[in-house]
């Protein structure tokens, strides 16, 4: 065996980076992050205690034990967001709402710091759509070429001699 058949540590990192690139494109996963990290300080600040020299701030409120539901579940959902890529929309709605929840609840949502990128994280939930697969369509040389069709599968229509994938000329 010799050196160059052991895979040095840049080859076992590239493989990791392109593993990772390759999962991440399979999900919405700034979307998953943006909310998972927009659930910290909301569940953070309402326990949080800032000490100014011999003064001691406490941002105690009786919302506390809402404003840790609520950063616990925007959490959960970040974390749905990447491992259940098929429940985003639900998770994305569910985002925004307790975003905008936690503004009244959760000292105006983290101060802010945690109710805006939950709230975009739920809208990049909701507008991610996973990528087309490429059907693999003969080429007349022989070879096989792979197509994306912008247009529907016709399931269920009749074949018609004016009609193109269930679509009507216009004339």
């Amino acid at each position: 065996m010799s050196a160059e058949s052991i895979p040095g540590l840049r080859d076992r990192f590239g493989s990791g980076r392109r593993t990772f690139r390759t999962w991440r494109g399979q999900r919405p996963f700034w979307a998953g992050l943006l909310t998972l990290l927009g659930g910290l300080p909301i569940m953070y600040f309402p326990y949080a205690h800032l000490t100014l020299g011999s003064l001691t701030v406490r941002m105690a409120t009786t919302a506390g034990s809402g404003s840790l539901i609520i950063g616990v579940l925007l959490v959960v959902l970040g974390l749905t967001m990447w491992f259940q890529a098929s429940a985003r929309v639900f998770a994305g709605v569910a985002a925004i709402l307790l975003s905008l929840v936690s503004l009244v609840v959760s000292n105006f949502g983290g101060f802010l710091i945690g109710y805006l990128p939950a709230l975009i994280g739920g809208c990049l939930a909701c507008a991610w759509a996973p990528a087309r697969k490429a059907t693999a369509s003969a080429v007349p040389d022989g070879t096989a070429a792979s197509v994306v069709s912008d247009e529907p599968a016709a399931t269920g229509i009749g074949t018609d001699e004016e009609s193109t994938n269930g679509r009507h000329s216009a004339g």
